[in-house]
């Protein structure tokens, strides 16, 4: 199965694999010779996803997780340990966002249900994961590392989603704190801030008049790919990282670095001032 050793024989956790960046993380790391623990609340697609990792000779299991429910995720976390006596990588990737209300309309439920998935249910994995980790580090086990699923939207807003750019806010600092706590044991925590990313996610609150918006301020001109935020999970869950931690990796086609939502210059007409 695996075309690389990255992460030959580390057990991972990724929730949110079901679709998406998660199923392509799962993926990648099953490409890398690490064994998985799929986590979703959509089990027919986990379930898929599983299956496909098994059928090109990898070793995946599936088990369903809502990650808000401190139950479920302790569940997980003695399903993978049942499975595989340990866990080494935790990927916290498990999101939604909001309906789209405008601030003055959000409604507290929808508040709720966007925080208690996105930044509570990383704490909570992080937290069950984490303890679990620091065990095998005093039983003389490798300290292990944690990624978690930020967003550019932890540093530009979006109006209509003032629930989901405070959850992922959150999270960066979530991060850091968390890197700081679990410095002592070894233990990496790091993040990844993608842009927008081709999935079924962003699909349900970008329509064509959006997305051209965003491609009107994104220096490279796309997109991105979920393959492409997996990569740098892969990198980060490696040995290549190993001095890393506490950080946020943007991966937005230059979004941030341009820095405004003007056009971009090119658009500009000939003769025109230009900005400094």
């Amino acid at each position: 199965m695996a075309s690389g050793s990255q992460l030959s024989g580390k057990v991972a956790i990724v929730t949110g694999a079901a679709n998406g960046i998660g199923r392509a993380v799962a993926h990648a790391f099953a490409n890398e010779g690490a064994k998985l623990v799929l986590a979703d609340v959509d089990e027919e697609a986990g379930e898929e996803v599983a299956a496909e990792i098994a059928d090109r000779g990898g070793e995946a299991i599936f088990r369903y997780c809502d990650v808000g429910e401190r139950l479920d995720v302790r569940n997980l976390v003695c399903a993978a340990t049942d499975a595989f006596e340990r866990v080494d990588i935790l990927v916290n990737n498990a999101g939604v966002v909001s309906t789209g209300s405008d601030f003055l309309s959000l409604e507290e439920e929808e508040f709720d249900r966007v925080i208690r998935v996105n930044l509570k249910g990383c704490f909570l994995v992080g937290q069950a994961v984490a303890q679990r980790m620091v065990q095998q580090v005093e039983e003389g086990g490798a300290p292990g590392t944690i990624i978690n699923m930020s967003s550019i939207n932890a540093v530009v807003a979006i109006p209509g989603q003032a629930a989901y750019s405070a959850s992922k806010g959150g999270i960066k600092q979530l991060t850091e704190a968390m890197a700081l706590a679990l410095a002592p044991h070894g233990i990496r925590v790091n993040a990844i801030g993608p842009g927008t990313i081709k999935t079924a996610m962003a699909g349900t609150v970008i329509d064509p008049k959006a997305e051209k918006a965003i491609l009107s301020r994104t220096p490279l001109g796309r997109v991105g790919e979920p393959s492409e935020i997996a990569s740098i999970a892969v990198f980060l869950a490696s040995d290549g990282a190993s001095y890393m931690t506490g950080q946020t990796v943007y991966a937005d086609g230059g979004r941030l670095s341009l820095n405004y939502t003007a056009l971009p210059l090119a658009k500009k007409k000939d003769g025109d001032k230009k900005d400094d």
